[in-house]
């Protein structure tokens, strides 16, 4: 089983940046496929980010595409999500998880989650 602890998360204002991290234990990078996903109230939680297990690919959600970027530190356990340009509408909670499959864009294929941080941005 994997433990995943997110923190980070902020208030900041439109156009400004914030990284969010997610500490995992034990190191999961040679198993699992690490992605970020997000949820506002009344919304369904939807995909932002993945880091494949293999290959070190990277896969982003059409809406953050060019603004975001995901990356890990195997040495730190740490899977880290850059965001840039933020906009009031990036406003939710997010959530780090870990998927067996080698890129999992949707929510119920990743079988470990985190308890999320919240990000707010301000217009």
């Amino acid at each position: 089983q994997v433990q995943l602890v997110e923190s980070g998360g902020g208030l900041v204002q439109a156009g400004g940046s914030l990284t969010v991290a997610c500490a995992a234990s034990p190191n999961p990078f040679e198993d699992y496929t690490m992605g970020w996903f997000r949820q506002s109230p009344g919304k369904e939680r939807e995909f932002v980010a993945a880091f494949s297990r293999t290959g070190g690919h990277t896969y982003y959600a059409d809406s953050v595409k060019g603004r975001f970027t995901i990356s890990r530190d195997v040495a730190q356990s740490t899977v880290y999500l850059q965001m840039n340009s933020l906009k009031p509408e990036d406003t939710a909670r997010y959530y780090c998880a870990a998927s067996s499959r080698v890129l999992g864009a949707s929510s119920s294929e990743y079988e470990y989650w985190g308890q999320g941080t919240q990000v707010t941005v301000s217009s």
